[in-house]
């Protein structure tokens, strides 16, 4: 079963400074628009898989150089994406920042803005990659040689086919012969803050003979938080709410947290680069970024129970909410130039895992389960979250050198992945209440957890694709590709609820599902290029991009993207 929607656009490259918010990112767009810098360098990108002048690309791309984020000390991907035309992005701040690819090409998204803490069962309508490993980690910005973002399906020209779109971030390469380095030290201050944080960040390139290279680059931030959580349950020593006139005494020792959602960061990354012959490079890329996060960035508004209105950074959670998550990638990348074409190879590796505490004690007061716990006094309802994502990946490409009249690109792609999620949710300190409650039946509750979750999925996805583009004279140019994929999936899924029992569990005895499913399909793709001049480029392409929606669903979504635009220096 397929599901298909048909988006036609039509658009001028100039249109590209209507929303620009940041003005270092504005000149870079209007310089990407005249196909050169502030210098009068030529802006070269390598969407097509071979350096290119970016007026002589006939996709709808943006390109932002690394000199331009950091001139405009940008740190974030959510920052720099939102300043990109036709992309929008949804930025819940850094806790679960790895949850939720929010990042959105033409709108297309099939996440929910309200979603962050769970990391759904739904595959991301844009791809992302760092350099060839198409990963979703949300790492800090740093080092990059520049960011592209191609508009549209992309799955003709890579691996990870995507929808909407594919974001691409280069890091920047060792280089040869040159000892170099920086250190830099930033404070800042936010409202509603009452400490300074701090920004450290440092790169060394170090040769290594005359054909080898090493650049290692790291970070370390401290941030300060300014959400204050005012009314937090002061814990015993099993980390259940005291009770300083006994268990079933109503009455509680609440403190405040000042400034809890603190953040703690730190990134490193090394690149070794080796070139032995003139014909031959190899590149090995390892990253690693980890983060601490204290509590969620969110206020309430209105009253709390006594009547007092809360403040202007003030949260009324009775719990802190911290989070915490680890990255490790490594790519391993070599080319080989056979001559008429450049033979590529890349491998990589990653793992994303992350944690986190959710406060569910006002969900559950305001859906009336409270009454099922039998008013429990200091009810205290906590979400223990996690998520994790690794894979293996693999992908040969060969692409021929510029110059002659047909041009081409093929490779093929196999990538296995395995994506988890899971949450343990407790009426924290329900137990002790209950037995002492009605001690006649204290044996119906065994513990203080109350749900269960556990999905695990396993991907393994297998595919050839390619272009092929015939330069009918110096102005015309006609171009194909496809993309024949075969992907498997199967599913693995624990879910209980609820902690009376009388003979079973739910929790320890919870409900099992398994499945799986396989899909293979045919994609293709077609533009028709014309260079009126040297330095215009009018092309229409209509693209076919495939997002498999997870393995909770058979369907397939397909997208048919017609696009028509004129690109022009001036």
């Amino acid at each position: 079963m397929h599901k298909h929607s048909k988006i036609v656009s039509v658009g001028l490259a100039a249109s590209l400074l209507g929303s620009t918010a940041l003005t270092t990112v504005a000149t870079a767009m209007a310089q990407e628009v005249e196909g050169a810098d502030d210098k009068g360098d030529v802006i070269i990108v390598t969407s097509s898989r071979r350096e290119q002048n970016i007026l002589d690309v006939p996709y709808n791309i943006s390109s932002i150089s690394g000199d331009d984020i950091e001139a405009a000390r940008i740190l974030e991907p959510a920052e720099l994406l939102r300043s990109i035309p036709g992309v929008s992005t949804i930025d819940r701040g850094q806790r679960n920042a790895g949850t939720l690819n929010a990042a959105r090409i033409r709108g297309l998204s099939v996440e929910g803005g309200g979603q962050g803490d769970v990391a759904l069962s739904a595959v991301a309508t844009v791809s992302t990659y760092v350099n060839d490993t198409p990963i979703f980690a949300n790492l800090r910005l740093l080092d990059l040689e520049r960011v592209e973002v191609l508009r549209g399906p992309q799955g003709t020209l890579y691996g990870s086919g995507s929808l909407g779109g594919t974001i691409k971030y280069v890091t920047r390469d060792p280089v040869f012969g040159e000892m170099a380095g920086y250190a830099a030290v930033s404070a800042s201050h936010v409202d509603g803050s009452d400490s300074i944080g701090f920004d450290y960040e440092g790169m060394v390139n170090l040769p290594i003979g005359e054909n080898a290279a090493l650049r290692i680059v790291g970070s370390v931030s401290d941030f300060p938080g300014i959400t204050d959580y005012v009314n937090v349950y002061t814990l015993d020593e099993n980390g259940i709410p005291v009770a300083p006139n006994g268990v079933l005494d109503p009455a509680a020792v609440f403190e405040s947290v000042e400034d809890a959602d603190t953040f703690e960061s730190w990134t490193g990354r090394a690149t070794f680069r080796w070139e032995p012959t003139d014909n031959f490079d190899v590149r090995m890329v390892h990253t690693r970024q980890s983060d601490e996060v204290g509590g969620r960035r969110q206020v309430t508004r209105g009253v709390d129970g006594f009547g007092e209105a809360y403040g202007e950074y003030e949260n009324g959670a009775i719990q802190l909410e911290p989070s915490s998550r680890d990255v490790n990638a490594t790519s391993l990348e070599m080319n080989l130039d056979l001559g008429f074409a450049t033979l590529t190879s890349s491998s990589s590796h990653y793992d994303h895992t992350g944690e986190s505490i959710s406060e569910n004690t006002g969900f559950f007061a305001q859906a009336g389960f409270l009454s099922f716990y039998y008013n429990y006094p200091r009810p205290m309802a906590r979400a223990d979250r996690s998520y994790a994502d690794e894979a293996v990946v693999q992908e040969i490409r060969l692409v021929s050198n510029a110059g002659g009249q047909f041009d081409y690109a093929v490779g093929a792609f196999y990538r296995k992945q395995q994506l988890q999620s899971t949450q343990d949710g407790f009426v924290v300190g329900f137990q002790n209440f209950y037995n002492e409650f009605l001690p006649a039946f204290a044996n119906l509750v065994d513990g203080d957890q109350d749900f269960i979750y556990n999905r695990v999925e396993n991907f393994e996805e297998l595919a050839l694709f390619g272009e092929l583009t015939w330069h009918l004279s110096d102005r015309w140019s006609v171009t194909g590709g496809f993309r024949a994929f075969d992907n498997e999936a199967e599913n693995n899924t624990v879910i209980g609820s609820g902690v009376f029992s009388t003979f079973v569990n739910p929790v320890s005895d919870p409900l099992n599902v398994d499945f799986e499913i396989s899909e293979d399909d045919i994609l293709f793709k077609g533009t028709v290029a014309y260079e009126p001049t040297q330095d215009s480029l009018v092309y229409a392409t209509i693209s076919e991009g495939l997002r498999t929606r997870s393995t909770t669903s058979v369907k397939k979504e397909e997208n048919t993207t017609i696009l028509i635009c004129f690109r022009s220096h001036y």
